[in-house]
């Protein structure tokens, strides 16, 4: 990492709020680098990273903040780090088309509970990156109104490795074969799922690592890893 904005995204992924992170004046720092670690290959969000503004705003930092004055530190290390903020809410906000906006509404929607209260107490089971897939299928809830389809979305791309199957002939029935080892975790993630995009007329069928098998797909019938239905 060499930029504010890529901390701020690792941060988020890391779920670290990124107003967490003091930008601190480097004393010294490098004139090739924007941001100092102590490791150089540093891959975590640290709570505290010492910063070089002049790599890229140098305009707006060469008559501020003169490196040798001793008076006021802690004013001027507060102000340093809250326009370093502004600077990098800038920088991130800057690569962001209208549906990223609305995907990060959508998240702070879900956090806030507006989606319910089991949602909002539960939300941060998942990761950002998979929170950007609920709330890109949500928008498409909106516009669309395919539950069933977008429900079957949603569970693929969280649990890549999942076979979905359907039971639309004899009831409204979804099976979801997810190919992992039960965790409270992953348990969570499923129920959200389901709270979200669930019709009320369908059953959901969840198996983790043993299902019954299916005539035509080899990967379900093979001995030893299979159960009956």
């Amino acid at each position: 990492m060499n930029y504010i904005w890529e901390l701020a995204i690792k941060a988020i992924e890391q779920n670290i709020e990124p107003e967490e992170i003091f930008y601190k004046y480097g004393m010294p720092f490098s004139p090739y680098m924007e941001l100092s670690f102590f490791e150089m290959n540093e891959t975590n969000a640290l709570k505290e990273v010492e910063i070089n503004p002049y790599y890229r705003y140098y305009s707006i930092f060469k008559e501020l903040f003169e490196p040798n004055l001793e008076e006021n530190e802690e004013i001027i290390a507060t102000l340093h780090d809250n326009l370093i903020h502004h600077l990098k809410d800038i920088d991130v906000f800057m690569g962001m088309c209208k549906r990223e906006y609305h995907i990060n509404f959508i998240i702070k929607d879900m956090q806030n509970g507006y989606f319910g209260d089991y949602v909002g107490e539960n939300i941060n089971v998942f990761s950002h990156t998979e929170k950007k897939i609920l709330a890109n299928n949500i928008l498409y809830l909106y516009e669309t109104g395919e539950n069933i389809f977008l429900l079957k979305e949603t569970i693929k791309k969280i649990f890549v490795n999942a076979y979905i199957l359907s039971n639309t002939e004899e009831k409204d029935e979804v099976v979801f074969f997810l190919r992992t080892n039960e965790t409270e975790v992953k348990h969570l993630k499923i129920e959200i799922i389901k709270h979200i995009f669930l019709p009320f007329k369908f059953n959901i069928l969840v198996y983790w690592e043993l299902i019954f098998g299916v005539m035509g797909v080899p990967e379900l019938m093979k001995m030893g890893e299979t159960m009956n239905y």
